[in-house]
C-alpha cells in the first residue's frame, strides 16, 4: 500500500520544490553558475520524479530495511549532463500515526558509509523515537554503492599521515603528488563534484523524491559538517538536526587535520596529571614532568632501535601517533605506556594493552566489506581525499616548501603529533575546486553535541561551529571521553537530544553534563567498534571524521 506521504510534495508545484537544490553559493538559492535557473530547474523536474523502487537491502537483512537506488546530476550546474547513483536505504516508523518525518544520518568520514546507518540508529535511538520518523541512510556520492570512485592506490599509497623526516621529505612530496596524478587520472572528470555542497544538495534532492518538507537530520564528526552546511544552502528544509562531535567550518579541511595535534597537547598534559596522581599503581613518575620524561623516553629508544611488540617492530613515530589518539582517556593511554615500557625492556607485554601503539585494535579499511559489494577497494581514500582537498582547495598551499616548515614549526609547537598534521599532502597538487567553500554562518536551530576530551574533533571545534550556527545550543559533557556522544547512557546528554528529536524544542540554554563513568566506558566502545550494527562495514577510521 502506497504511503499518504507523497501528498505534500503534488500539492506544490515542482518548481517551487526544487529551487532550493540549485543553491550553488553561500546565498539559500543561488543560480547556478552555466545554466539559468529555469532550465536547470527543468531538468531536475525528472529527478524528482523518480519513484525509488524499494526492496529489502539484503537476503539476511531485516525485511523492514529496505534499499533503492536513484539518479543524481553528477554537476548541479549542469543537471541535464551525466547521472550518478545515490544508494539509498530506510526503516519505516514503528508507528504511522505518531510520524513526524524523516530522520536522515550520517556517520562520519569524508568517505564514510551510510547505508547501513538505519540499522544503527534503530539499535541506538530509544522506541519513542522510532516511532517519530522513518530512518533514512544513503552512502555519500562516489562513496560504498553510490558509484564509487578510485584512484587505484596502492595500500601504502593510502598510508597518508607521514611523519616529517629531512631525509624523506622528497620522496613524501613525490607520494603526494603521485597520489593526486593517480587521482585525476582516474577520476578526474568525476572527482571534483564529489563535494559536501553536492552532497549536501543530493540529500535535498531525496528529500523532495520522498516527498517531505523538511529532513531531521543526525550526524557524526564530518557528518556535523555536512549538516552544517545543509543548513547554510537549505535553511528552509532544516527541522530537527543534531550535530555530535562537531567540526569547524572555519577550518575544512587542513585546520581539521591540524586540530589532531593541537588537541592532543592539553589531552597529554591531562595524561601526566593522572598517570603521576597514581604513581603508586603505575610507577610513571611521581609528578607529571616525571610521567611525561618516561614517555619521551621510550619514544627516543624506540628511535635509536625500534621496540618488538608482540613480535612486530615499533618506532618512536608509531609510538606517538598511537599515544595521540590513546592520551584522551588517561587510564588507557596509562596502561599501554605501562606495557611499552615492559617490551622496552625485553619483558614480555600485553599486546592487547599496547594496540594503540601497534594498531592491531584499530578499526578496519572499508576493503574488506567492499568487495563483497564490488567496492574498489581504495574508496574510502579516494573520496576522503575528493571532499577533503576539493571542499577548499584555497585552504592547501600549493608550495611543498611551505609544508616542510609547517611541519618542523608544529612538531616543536605539538611534540606529539604536529609533524603528522602539518607535512605534506595529495592536496597541495589537486585541481582548484569547482566552487568556493561554504561559509556557515546561518541562525538555523539546532543542536550541537561535544564530549570535553574528542581526540578527532577537540571540544574548540564543537565550541568553534556552535558560535557559527547562531540558532544553535551547545551539550558539552565535562569528562567526556571519545569520539560520539549520543547516545551513550548519560541521562543527561541522551534525555536532552532525545527530547529534541521528539518534540522539536532546543534547550533554554546551553547545557553542560557530567560524564559518568558508564557514558565514557560506551564511549570508548563505540569508537573502537569494528562495525556498524548489522553491517559489516566499518563504522569509522582512526584517521578520519
Amino acid at each position: 500500500m502506497r504511503r499518504r506521504r507523497l501528498a505534500p510534495l503534488l500539492a506544490v508545484s515542482v518548481t517551487a520544490t526544487l529551487a532550493p537544490v540549485l543553491a550553488t553559493s553561500t546565498a539559500t538559492a543561488a543560480t547556478p553558475p552555466t545554466a539559468s535557473s529555469s532550465a536547470a530547474t527543468g531538468a531536475l523536474d525528472q529527478y524528482v520524479k523518480q519513484k525509488p523502487r524499494w526492496k529489502r537491502c539484503e537476503a539476511d537483512a531485516p525485511a523492514e530495511f529496505e534499499c533503492a537506488t536513484i539518479k543524481v546530476p553528477l554537476d548541479y550546474r549542469v543537471p541535464g549532463g551525466k547521472r550518478i547513483d545515490l544508494a539509498i536505504s530506510r526503516i519505516r516508523s514503528t508507528t504511522p500515526d505518531k510520524r513526524h518525518g524523516v530522520l536522515f544520518s550520517n556517520p562520519g568520514g569524508p568517505g564514510g558509509q551510510g547505508l547501513y546507518m538505519p540499522l544503527g540508529m534503530r539499535e541506538r535511538l530509544p522506541e519513542s523515537a522510532q516511532q517519530k520518523y522513518d530512518l533514512i541512510g544513503f552512502d555519500p556520492r562516489g562513496v560504498g554503492r553510490s558509484s564509487p570512485v578510485s584512484c587505484d592506490l596502492e595500500p601504502d599509497e593510502e598510508n597518508w599521515l607521514r611523519p616529517y623526516k629531512k631525509e624523506l621529505f622528497d620522496k613524501d612530496v613525490a607520494w603526494a603528488r603521485e597520489v593526486a596524478d593517480k587521482c585525476r587520472e582516474k577520476a578526474g572528470d568525476t572527482l571534483p563534484h564529489i563535494t559536501t555542497r553536492n552532497t549536501a544538495r543530493d540529500m535535498d534532492l531525496l528529500r523532495a523524491i520522498l516527498g517531505e518538507k523538511k529532513i531531521s537530520y543526525v550526524g557524526y564528526s564530518y557528518g556535523t559538517y555536512l549538516g552544517a552546511v545543509y543548513t547554510q544552502l537549505f535553511p528552509g528544509r532544516a527541522d530537527r538536526f543534531v550535530l555530535d562531535s562537531a567540526v569547524d567550518p572555519a577550518r575544512a579541511w587542513r585546520g581539521m587535520i591540524q586540530w589532531w595535534a593541537e588537541g592532543a597537547e592539553p589531552a597529554f598534559d591531562r595524561w601526566t596529571e593522572w598517570a603521576a596522581a597514581r604513581s603508586e599503581k603505575y610507577g610513571l613518575g611521581d609528578t607529571p614532568k616525571e610521567v611525561g620524561r618516561t614517555f619521551w623516553d621510550l619514544v627516543a629508544q624506540a628511535d635509536e632501535e625500534p621496540i618488538e611488540v608482540d613480535g612486530q617492530p615499533t618506532t618512536g613515530d608509531d609510538i606517538r601517533s598511537g599515544m595521540r589518539g590513546a592520551v584522551f582517556s588517561p587510564e588507557y593511554a596509562t596502561e599501554g605506556v605501562v606495557e611499552l615500557k615492559k617490551a622496552a625492556a625485553g619483558r614480555p607485554a600485553s599486546a592487547k594493552k599496547l594496540a594503540a601503539f601497534t594498531g592491531s585494535e584499530q578499526p578496519g579499511t572499508a576493503g574488506a566489506a567492499a568487495d563483497a559489494a564490488e567496492v574498489p577497494s581504495d574508496n574510502m581514500t579516494a573520496s576522503f581525499w575528493a571532499v577533503v582537498c576539493g571542499d577548499n582547495s584555497a585552504a592547501w598551499s600549493r608550495d611543498p616548501e611551505s609544508y616542510r616548515q609547517d611541519a618542523i614549526e608544529d612538531k616543536g609547537r605539538y611534540p606529539l603529533f604536529g609533524d603528522f598534521a602539518s607535512s605534506i599532502k595529495p592536496c597541495a597538487f589537486w585541481d582548484k575546486s569547482v566552487e568556493p567553500a561554504t561559509r556557515v554562518n546561518n541562525k538555523v536551530g539546532s543542536l550541537v553535541v561535544q564530549n570535553e576530551w574528542d581526540s578527532q574533533t577537540p571540544l574548540p571545534s564543537g565550541q568553534a561551529l556552535h558560535a557559527t550556527l547562531k540558532g544553535s545550543k551547545m551539550i558539552t559533557v565535562l569528562g567526556g571521553e571519545g569520539h560520539g556522544v549520543y547516545p551513550n547512557g548519560n541521562a543527561c546528554t541522551d534525555g536532552t537530544v532525545t527530547g529534541y528529536l521528539l518534540n522539536g524544542k532546543l534547550p533554554a540554554k546551553d547545557v553542560t553534563c557530567e560524564a559518568t563513568a558508564d557514558s565514557n566506558a560506551e564511549g570508548r566502545k563505540n569508537q573502537k567498534r569494528d562495525v556498524l550494527p548489522g553491517s559489516p562495514l566499518p563504522e569509522r577510521a582512526p584517521d578520519r571524521f
